[in-house]
């Protein structure tokens, strides 16, 4: 069975890599889609997130089925056309479980042929957003544990502006 795993990574997080991680051990394959979301301003381009996230996937050692898709459009309507038959969504808090809530019942109005599946996020990871590791980072904060090892000198950079 194939899945996708929609977002906008920007950047991926620990959280996020932890939810790629758990879901490509239960699915034949995962594609991550980086997906536009017009609410909210970018810090990344589309083509530096897909290149994040890759070089965070690759790190992980049992990870081989997992490709990563700049998508645009619904949701639904780009995982029909890779052939994924379930959406993953993290959550994290009773908010989150709101929100998934209504966009997979949304989803499920639009094409009942794709289930969406909620993988709840571990707790050492339940605090963290992308947005924290924006402000963290931007506010001169240490994102250690927050991003995968491998990008965080990257990410660093883009989101301090090189004046560390």
């Amino acid at each position: 069975m194939k899945a996708c795993y929609p977002g906008t990574f920007d950047p991926i997080t620990n959280g996020h890599l932890d939810i790629i991680e758990r879901a490509s051990k239960v699915f034949d394959s995962l594609d991550v889609l980086i997906m536009a979301n017009p609410a909210k301003k970018c810090i990344f381009s589309e083509e530096e997130r897909k290149e994040l996230i890759e070089q965070s996937v690759a790190a992980l050692p049992d990870v081989h089925n997992v490709r990563v898709h700049i998508g645009s459009g619904l949701t639904v309507d780009y995982a029909k056309k890779l052939g994924d038959q379930v959406i993953v969504r993290g959550i994290r808090a009773v908010s989150d479980y709101e929100y998934e809530l209504m966009q997979a019942t949304a989803n499920q109005m639009l094409n009942d042929s794709i289930e969406t599946l909620f993988f709840i996020a571990r707790p050492t990871y339940s605090f963290l957003s992308s947005s924290v590791v924006r402000e963290v980072a931007a506010n001169g904060g240490s994102i250690r544990g927050m991003v995968p090892g491998p990008i965080r000198e990257r990410v660093l950079a883009k989101l301090t502006g090189n004046r560390r």
